[in-house]
């Protein structure tokens, strides 16, 4: 076995939230190509069932999950179980941003951006470690990757709500690795903290960052986070989804409760 053959992902199975665009559909193309199985997850609509479907070699599946909801996950493994014969690999990807100023931020949306953002990571490793402990369905370790964000590190203006949302990912993160590592599960559970990433996320980030500044352009917005990356330049999906897969690979048999920020040097400022 070459060193390369650590990085590839042959004979894994993967779950994907959030997976019909943007990060989660990249990161499904990236660990497909890299010779996973790979089930897309996402709420209801035509994109998920499309975004499995261009994914060559047959290599994808689509299944309707809402993250909130513990039955559905319970589903969504089974499913991904039945169809490839194991889960090796869960994407925690799936999650909203609530912008404004903490003073206006309602609590019913403090509420909802804790459900999908916390609560739903919660419920996919509480499953996905059900399924891949050693009396589990698929029994055969796993890695956990959920995705948080640079605002999970530092604080970033009107994002209060999702701060706290993503922070929490961290720190759940490194209390699942810790436990599976002790209960010896063979279960690695690590963070990835994109910057600001090329999406359609992104793009109503701008625009609501240019409402709330008093910005004359879009543009100008995004000169200003494009500036916050001393790289030089903002992210683009395939950038999460090579990070996601190094970490769902055997290259990083020795890596669980880590934080990677993915982020053009953002944090290092």
């Amino acid at each position: 076995m070459s060193d390369a053959d650590d990085f590839r992902l042959d004979g894994k199975a993967a779950l994907i939230t959030g997976g019909a665009r943007g990060i989660g559909a990249e990161c499904a193309r990236v660990l497909a190509a890299a010779g996973a199985d790979v089930m897309l997850t996402d709420l209801p609509g035509p994109t998920g069932p499309a975004t499995a479907e261009s994914i060559a070699g047959g290599r994808a599946a689509y299944r309707d999950l809402d993250v909130t909801r513990e039955q559905d996950w319970i589903a969504a493994i089974d499913a991904t179980i039945s169809t490839f014969g194991r889960l090796d690999i869960l994407v925690n990807n799936a999650g909203i941003e609530i912008m404004g100023e903490i003073a206006d931020v309602s609590q019913d949306e403090f509420r909802r951006i804790m459900a999908i953002n916390v609560e739903g990571v919660y419920l996919g490793c509480k499953q996905a470690v059900r399924a891949m402990r050693p009396r589990g369905r698929s029994a055969g370790g796993g890695s956990i990757i959920n995705i948080s964000s640079v605002a999970g590190m530092v604080g970033v203006p009107w994002l209060s709500a999702y701060s706290a949302s993503k922070g929490a990912v961290r720190t759940l993160t490194k209390g699942v690795a810790v436990e599976c590592g002790r209960l010896g599960y063979g279960i690695r559970c690590n963070s990835v903290h994109p910057g600001v990433v090329a999406t359609e996320m992104a793009e109503s980030f701008f625009r609501k960052n240019q409402a709330l500044a008093g910005a004359e352009s879009l543009e100008q917005i995004a000169t200003v986070f494009t500036q916050a990356h001393p790289i030089g330049r903002m992210g683009v999906p395939r950038d999460i989804a090579n990070a996601v897969r190094f970490l769902a690979s055997d290259a990083a048999a020795w890596i669980t409760g880590a934080e990677l920020a993915v982020d053009g040097g953002w944090t290092a400022t």
